[in-house]
């Protein structure tokens, strides 16, 4: 065909493939078979390449081959075509130019290839320094050319392939590919292709399998006996739902996307048929019914991927197997545990726990045989009524509970194979569940887990940096295995409808009182779990500084054993739930509630007086140490009331009393800020005459410096002065933090000294994750207990300027602002203020003041 001809044929073929795959798409769309969409997409991409090839009249001795996922035969709607033009020789200059301009053909017709140009040697030296090189090389296929070129590739291929080390290759890059996904299939927005448990893992058992020479396809493995025939079954029903949804990702987004996320969740679900619960308690949504489908399959294949990867590195790495006795029921074969006979888990049922007790027992157990894996994997079905109800069952149970070692290991493996989920009932409800709240990153069973791992590093001295104070306290704790009951049962009525504290506090109970667990130990379960979530709440969102709110926390965790089992929870649960949520600002939040609790507790009143004394105290003993005059302290001080002292730590006095003591009169205002000593970003001070809008100019000027202000304490000197304190942080502040000091410090003091007008709000930008899932916005304005003030508490989905928004409306309402606490759960905000004014006991104001609120936190 000459070049004019080319150009000629150009747009038939361009029109002609885009036809084909409409077709095909909209085929999908009737019949929803995906295997026959990856074919016919495939053979219809090879005619096109076919017709091309021939139109560029390239040299005999050359071949286009498909490696990859297209040279395994299967091409996803929007996947790039992976090609490898093989040469019998290097390219002369003519051929150099036809080869660019197959090229440049190729993706003129609309096709997005990856495409490399190399001859036998060439691909044989690539493939020799490059795993992925060599696995693509694996999946090889003639396209069309040079038959017996591409001959001699696979010859040289087979050659040059140790399968032994392209086993140990491709198991530590999957290694390291779980690793980045942390471990886990569970997460919300999980990827098709890449997470655990999903389409790579199943390709990865088929190329070592392919490499070892052992079989091609699920058929082949089972003939060869390294699955059974119902394995084999589970693991093509497996691939073809993971083929079929990334099908769907693609034709959903019209681009090579494999993940799930939240976005395209919903639509994936309703593609499917299906559809999400009526309106009510415990109504799931369509994408709640996909993802656990999802995760369900995905836990499948994990379990058949440990399996055949265990037997296919038995047959490439034979050892001789002397079986060590353990017990009865028990061998250890190689350092792996091993059933005795076959049957083992059918002839004793009890067996089923109590292997689990074995390896928390018998540290040097590095996992189950592949024969073990699969039999207990099955037996989780003898789990029944009358199993649970075995005393010698429960007992075991116990026991992984109070293992001293190998816990964590235990419980998940128990999880993965559904043997958890068989003996709690309520637990396997669970297993899969999303958590649409904004800030949990994982499901509900893979929260517990988190929470069980903390608790548990709390009490390893190679986490001891990680978490000193927690592993200070469980150190002292007696019977620590209890607050991994509680963490187990914290979340386990989570998706049914109505307060899952209350409800899993009655699930805990019966767990307890089934378990012959004591009186005392059963109230301690039941009260961890019943109010896991208050700790947090009293820190985050009440007046530390108020001796009514520390007496009621106080009465309500009773002694120092419950306050000190309910803060390892409440520590273990927020870092069990995503990564961005804790920070240590929370972390001193909490110890702050902690210590002053306990003091109340061992007898100490908790009096305005005493309090004030210890701080003042303290932090005169700060001063002293910079060397400042011993009454330079009084002139600031004689200006400030208890509250003052009371809601400042003493390193919080000391310093602005070192930063104000000679500028009380100023007229211009003071700015400082230096790094937060609680290692939570950076601590902001202001001095200034008073105004009726600060507060909202400052966070106008915060919110422009896209800081997040995690804390604000606002007060009112007796001369009139605002001294003002904020906790602000920022993503990358800590790598150049000295500038940022000094520019906060200069911006902030021009722009209160300017008196400019205060910038309209701006609405900033959602995230996606709000988008999808926003937070309907609540205001609530009540009065203290004193009835001094009001507490304004605010709920949304969190974007630039919302403080600032709210700030705007309480200036126009001329509202005083005492304090300020801020709470960001992941997406979601929820922020609680002290104040009073004028005009905020006439209802009226009140109802317009409520709908202004309402208007400014609106999406």
């Amino acid at each position: 065909m000459s070049a004019a001809q080319l150009e000629q044929a150009r747009p038939e073929l361009k029109g002609r493939l885009k036809s084909e795959r409409q077709a095909l798409f909209h085929a999908f769309g009737q019949d929803g078979k995906p295997e026959k969409l990856l074919r016919g997409l495939r053979q219809s991409v090879d005619a096109i390449l076919t017709e091309a090839w021939q139109a560029a009249r390239l040299p005999a001795n050359t071949a286009l081959v498909g490696v990859g996922g297209y040279g395994r035969g299967e091409l996803f709607p929007y996947s790039d075509v992976d090609l490898l033009i093989l040469l019998g020789a290097p390219p002369d200059a003519i051929t150099q130019a036809k080869l660019e301009g197959l090229v440049q053909l190729l993706w003129d017709l609309g096709l997005e290839i990856g495409h490399s140009i190399r001859t036998v040697d060439e691909c044989m030296q690539e493939s020799s320094a490059d795993i992925t090189v060599q696995t693509s090389l694996l999946e090889a296929r003639l396209v069309t050319g040079d038959a017996g070129l591409f001959a001699q590739l696979e010859e040289r291929y087979r050659e040059a392939l140790d399968p032994q080390a392209f086993f140990q290759a491709k198991t530590a890059e999957m290694r390291l590919r779980h690793a980045k996904y942390e471990y886990t299939a569970f997460a919300l927005e999980p990827n098709c292709k890449e997470s655990p448990g999903a389409l790579r893992d199943l390709q990865v058992i088929l190329w070592v399998a392919k490499a070892a020479g052992l079989a091609n396809s699920w058929g082949q493995l089972a003939t060869r006996e390294l699955i059974t025939q119902d394995e084999a079954r589970q693991l093509m029903e497996k691939e073809r739902a993971f083929k079929d949804i990334r099908i769907r990702l693609h034709l959903h987004t019209k681009r090579r996307e494999d993940r799930l996320l939240f976005d395209v969740q919903t639509a994936i679900a309703e593609s499917f048929g299906l559809t999400g619960d009526a309106p009510g308690p415990g109504a799931r949504r369509a994408s709640e019914y996909l993802m656990q489908r999802y995760y369900w399959a995905a836990k499948t294949v994990t379990q058949l991927n440990t399996i055949l990867l265990q037997n296919i590195e038995a047959r490439l790495f034979p050892q001789p197997t002397v079986p060590k006795p353990i017990n009865a029921c028990f061998n250890d074969v190689n350092g792996f545990i091993d059933i005795v006979r076959d049957d083992t888990f059918e002839t004793t049922p009890s067996s089923i726990l109590s292997i689990f007790v074995t390896m928390t027992e018998r540290p040097e157990i590095k996992g189950m045989t592949a024969r073990t894996t699969r039999a207990l994997w099955h037996a989780r079905n003898l789990i029944d009524e009358d199993f649970r109800a075995d005393p010698h069952n429960r007992a075991n149970f116990l026991r992984v509970l109070k293992a001293p070692q190998g816990l964590v290991h235990a419980l998940r493996r128990m999880n993965d194979f559904g043997v958890l989920g068989r003996y709690l009932p309520d637990f396997r409800n669970i297993v899969g569940q999303m958590q649409h709240d904004l800030f949990h990153v994982y499901t509900v069973d893979q929260h517990i887990m988190m929470v069980v791992r903390n608790l548990r590093r709390f009490t390893m001295s190679e986490h001891a940096h990680e978490y000193p104070f927690c592993s200070q306290l469980v150190a002292n704790f007696r019977d620590r295995w209890l607050l991994y009951v509680a963490a187990l049962f914290h979340d386990i009525a989570k998706g049914r409808g109505g307060d899952h504290s209350e409800l899993g506090k009655h699930d805990a109970e019966a767990f307890c009182r089934d378990h012959g667990l004591s009186e005392l130990d059963t109230e301690l379960v039941v009260f961890l779990v019943e109010q896991h979530l208050t700790m947090s709440q009293v820190a985050q969102k009440q007046d530390l500084s108020d001796p009514d709110v520390i007496q009621a926390f106080a009465a309500v965790v009773k002694d120092e054993r419950h306050l000190t089992a309910l803060y390892l929870l409440t520590v273990a649960d927020i870092r069990g739930t995503s990564p961005k949520v804790w920070n240590a600002w929370k972390a001193k939040l909490l110890e702050d509630l902690y210590r002053i609790t306990l003091r109340v507790l061992g007898g100490e009143p908790h009096s305005a007086d005493r309090e004030l004394r210890m701080r003042q105290q303290e932090a005169l003993a700060t001063l002293r140490l910079f060397g400042l005059p011993a009454n330079a302290h009084e002139a600031l001080w004689d200006q400030l009331d208890v509250v003052y002292f009371l809601r400042h730590d003493a390193s919080d006095i000391a310093w602005q009393t070192r930063c104000l003591h000679d500028k009380i009169k100023s007229t211009k205002p003071v700015v400082k800020a230096r790094l937060a000593p609680a290692g939570a970003g950076l601590q902001v001070a202001v001095f200034v005459k008073d105004q009726p809008d600060l507060f909202a100019r400052i966070c106008s000027y915060f919110d422009r410096k896209n800081f997040s202000i995690l804390d604000a304490k606002i007060h009112t000197t007796r001369d009139g002065y605002a001294l003002d304190s904020f906790l602000i942080t920022e993503e990358n502040f800590a790598k150049n933090y000295r500038d940022i000091i000094s520019l906060i410090e200069h911006e902030l003091c021009e722009l209160l000294t300017s008196n400019a007008p205060l910038p309209p709000p701006t609405r900033g930008r959602l995230s996606r994750l709000s988008r999808h899932f926003p937070v309907a916005p609540s205001v609530e304005l009540r009065p203290d207990e004193r009835g001094q003030h009001y507490l304004l508490s605010i709920a949304a989905n969190d974007r630039t300027g919302l403080l600032y928004a709210v700030a705007n409306v309480l200036t126009r309402y001329r509202i005083n602002l005492h304090t300020a606490k801020i709470m960001t759960l992941g997406e979601r905000v929820e922020d609680v203020f002290l104040v009073d004014g004028p005009n905020l006991n006439n209802p009226r104001v009140l109802v317009q003041l409520e709908t202004e609120l309402l208007d400014a936190l609106a999406i």
